[in-house]
């Protein structure tokens, strides 16, 4: 199964990709975890990206493309693939097209977790983290035991800078102008699947799965 993981920040992506993977035996790749590995390898595409990414430059699409290319290539994609952080653009989702017809696959389906804005700031504006140890905690989904104090080792919790309300609005903001024309492409496509993300993690698994056993 040959899927891409799409949704807004603090819609519980990483965990569904874990019981996807878990469930499922296909590699999870993000763009992160592809650049540091062709980075690590010296491939010359991960050459270039470092040479970007060094002078804190954004990684420009041919060679991110690149990459998702020899990526998909390797053998323990041959039975599947979870892609999440990319693609981020129409430009990118029509490159992976490409990629992928040029390996004789095609998508099978976009799993995009769907939460409602106000439902994410309070996800994303509720993390707190320990001074000393960086363990993290949520207000209202893992709270510490004693308030503004670390449950592992006493430690003084604080808020993100990026975890205010203000910065939250942006990033969502950015975010939802961002993937928005990349649902409509994919809707166009057929492969779109949206998934209510506001359930228990457990349910809005079941939901997934339930999706996944019918590729068979």
């Amino acid at each position: 199964m040959n899927l891409v993981l799409m949704g807004l920040p603090g819609a519980g992506k990483g965990t569904q990709a874990e019981k996807i993977i878990d469930k499922y035996a296909i590699p999870h790749i993000s763009t992160g975890d592809m650049f540091r590995a062709a980075i690590k390898e010296e491939t010359e595409l991960g050459l270039k990206a470092k040479s970007f990414m060094d002078k804190g430059e954004l990684v420009p699409d041919e060679v991110t493309i690149g990459i998702v290319r020899e990526r998909l290539s390797k053998d323990d994609c041959k039975n599947g693939f979870l892609l999440d952080g990319f693609p981020r653009t129409v430009a990118q989702a029509e490159a992976l097209e490409n990629i992928l017809s040029s390996l004789g696959k095609q998508l099978d389906y976009v799993i995009n977790i769907e939460v409602d804005r106000e439902i994410l700031t309070e996800r994303l504006t509720g993390r707190r983290i320990c001074e000393h140890c960086g363990a993290t905690y949520h207000l209202v989904f893992n709270p510490p035991k004693t308030e503004g104090v670390c449950d592992k080792c006493g430690g003084p919790l604080y808020q993100r800078a990026d975890d205010n309300a203000e910065t939250v609005g942006n990033r969502l903001d950015v975010n939802m102008k961002q993937t928005r024309p990349l649902l409509d492409f994919y809707e166009e496509k057929g492969y779109l699947r949206n998934v209510n993300g506001q359930q228990d993690i457990h349910q809005v698994f079941a939901d997934i799965d339930q999706l996944l056993s019918q590729l068979g």
